[in-house]
């Protein structure tokens, strides 16, 4: 298992996260120690990068809005959000920092 993807004890899934807010654009950026490195357009100013983070997840992984809550982290770069998920092999899967191996 990924170590940025932890199963939580409710049945949710718990993605740990560091953000790089006012980058260029908004994509995948690899692993940071054991957080999934995000890069965000958004500058870290009034909420806006936490707001676009949920929207890219929700986006990236087509997971409604509601389905995905900040847990901790609110001023910091690294977050821990909970993810209402039933397919954690398909997370995994969109959210793969690293090629698939080449045959």
């Amino acid at each position: 298992m990924n170590p940025w993807l932890k199963p939580a004890r409710d049945g949710t899934f718990l993605l740990r996260v560091h953000v790089v807010p006012g980058a260029r654009r908004t994509n995948l950026a690899g692993v940071h120690g054991d957080r999934l490195k995000i890069r965000l357009q958004a500058p870290p100013v009034d909420g806006k990068a936490n707001r676009a983070l949920v929207d890219y997840l929700a986006d990236h992984l087509n997971l409604p809005r509601s389905g995905i809550t900040l847990q901790t982290g609110t001023t910091s770069r690294d977050k821990d959000l909970r993810l209402a998920i039933d397919n954690p092999d398909r997370i995994r899967q969109l959210l793969n920092p690293e090629p698939p191996p080449s045959p």
